[in-house]
């Protein structure tokens, strides 16, 4: 069932006309309003499940926010539906914990592409196929962090179903793939973990669409390990003036 008897979609509410071609996706709902605030004349079009759409203009284009919920299932859900109403281009904002040390709480990051550590990307091609991000957005993305003069990082991400998989891997009964697959990842130099992107770039290839992704990095377990500084940042800000910015790069 992909219509509700007004013609919405089924799980965001939206029908044609209520979203741009430019999308910016969250993870949490309550963002969505914090986002909103950077467009001229936002309204609020939809608030169904854990989606939340607010619809106005970055400089006379019109552009929308939708949040996803957590993780790949929803996200996918929410992009599937999204193109069927006019989006094609969709940059996600959400946070993330950094994995080299390099990499500290306040810093961006700007995913090249996901490893596929999750299950909704299975659903839509095989695992020989990589997650990347689209490049003419992630382009956008790198240049908005250098305007904007924040302290950013561009390489792969990793992309789980379990956020307490990441967290104690050593509780759960497949602890050994946990720990090593993360030992994996560091040594080929994946800059931070999260929970979306593997799957939003996935499904973009499916219904060729665009997508980048932007980052606030809210720690790093691995400097806290290493008993350094490990600033704790909890505040999107920067991250959201980064898609805001692309977005204006993009439409020139």
């Amino acid at each position: 069932m992909n219509y509700s008897e007004d013609g919405r979609q089924y799980h965001i509410g939206l029908k044609e006309g209520d979203v741009g071609k430019y999308v910016i996706l969250p993870g949490d709902p309550k963002r969505c309003e914090k986002i909103a605030q950077y467009f001229d004349e936002p309204k609020l079009i939809a608030d169904k499940r854990e989606f939340v759409t607010y619809t106005g203009y970055l400089n006379g284009e019109k552009v929308s926010v939708t949040s996803t919920g957590i993780g790949g299932a929803s996200a996918a859900i929410a992009m599937e539906e999204l193109v069927k109403v006019g989006a094609q281009n969709f940059i996600r904002v959400g946070t993330c914990g950094g994995m080299q040390l390099d990499v500290k709480g306040g810093d961006i990051v700007i995913a090249t592409g996901a490893i596929r550590m999750e299950g909704t990307s299975k659903e839509y091609a095989p695992i020989e196929f990589p997650a990347v991000a689209n490049l003419d957005i992630t382009n956008a993305l790198v240049n908005a962090a250098k305007n904007l003069g924040y302290n950013y990082h561009t390489g792969v991400v990793q992309c789980k179903d379990s956020f307490y998989g990441q967290h104690s891997p050593e509780t759960k009964p497949i602890s050994y793939e946990l720990q090593n697959k993360w030992e994996a990842w560091k040594r080929l130099g994946c800059l931070a973990s999260e929970m979306e992107s593997a799957a939003l770039f996935i499904v973009a290839s499916h219904l060729n669409v665009k997508v980048g992704s932007v980052f606030l990095t809210v720690a790093n377990q691995e400097r806290e390990k290493q008993n350094l500084d490990n600033p704790v940042v909890h505040d999107t800000e920067k991250a959201i003036k980064t898609a805001i910015e692309a977005i204006k790069l993009l439409k020139g």
